[in-house]
């Protein structure tokens, strides 16, 4: 094995592990931020028993695989969210590795630090409908970093896209508003997208309006279809958006670059 290839596995395993530690600390951030509760105290605990977790509780995927899943104490299924969410976080990380570290170390973390944000907008918007101002601040944040470190995009394309983004959902919120006596859109949504174009610039950000919309409306046809109940309670959208950021974040360019050269064989 040569130095090089070590040096990357190396790389590898420490962002995997780092991935899975941060997933973990993302589920007390998707349970404790929206019900006004400290990140810090107390402690990691069960919520049906109040048992306090040990060290040994706390091991991301291992412990929940041991437990089987139930609190050790009262045997209370947890849900399996947790571990859904810390490999979801190991995974993002790694594909930021993958991706942007031959770019730029700052852009491979940045992007992986928005990962784990989106991470926490999709459950907490799923759950609570909120779009918290601190997650589209950093995403806006990372936004920055890819104005001067995404190659495949001028720095003015984010600038674009940030701006199109805003107007185009101000545009929808407002339009509900005046036609449907209601919000279509809660105005997190219009701040976060704005952030998202910035941070995808505007090929990515349309990709991701795209996927967002299909996505969405497929679901919407689902759940319609499932019970005529499900027709008068109002679903987020910022979870679609959240996915297809991250879908365009990560794949965006071939995605983009796969399509401008299909159509470009179409018309030849």
């Amino acid at each position: 094995m040569t130095e090089e290839l070590f040096l990357k596995l190396c790389i590898y395993i420490i962002g995997g592990i780092l991935g899975l530690c941060v997933g973990s600390f993302l589920n007390v951030v998707i349970y404790r931020l929206p019900n006004n509760m400290s990140l810090a105290s107390p402690p990691s605990h069960c919520t049906a028993c109040d048992y306090s977790l040990k060290w040994y509780d706390n091991i991301p995927v291992l412990s929940y695989l041991f437990l089987g899943g139930k609190c050790r104490k009262c045997k209370t299924k947890i849900s399996p969210r947790y571990m859904i969410v810390e490999l979801a976080n190991a995974v993002f990380w790694l594909l930021s590795i993958a991706i942007f570290w031959n770019i730029s170390i700052i852009y491979a973390c940045a992007m992986a630090i928005v990962s784990s944000v989106l991470i926490c907008i999709f459950f907490i918007d799923l759950e609570h409908m909120l779009i918290f101002n601190r997650f589209t601040l950093i995403v806006a944040l990372g936004g920055i970093v890819a104005m001067f470190f995404d190659t495949k995009t001028v720095w003015y394309d984010h600038i674009i896209g940030a701006v199109s983004g805003g107007l185009i959902f101000l545009g929808v919120y407002y339009g509900a508003l005046l036609v449907l006596k209601k919000e279509g859109l809660g105005f997190g949504d219009v701040k976060y997208a704005a952030a998202a174009g910035l941070l995808l610039g505007w090929q990515k950000f349309i990709l991701a309006i795209l996927i967002a919309s299909v996505v969405g409306s497929i679901v919407m046809i689902i759940l319609n279809r499932i019970s005529d109940a499900e027709k008068q309670k109002e679903y987020p959208f910022g979870p679609y958006l959240a996915v297809a950021t991250l879908i365009a974040m990560f794949f965006g360019n071939i995605i983009v670059s796969w399509y401008i050269e299909f159509v470009r064989g179409a018309l030849m």
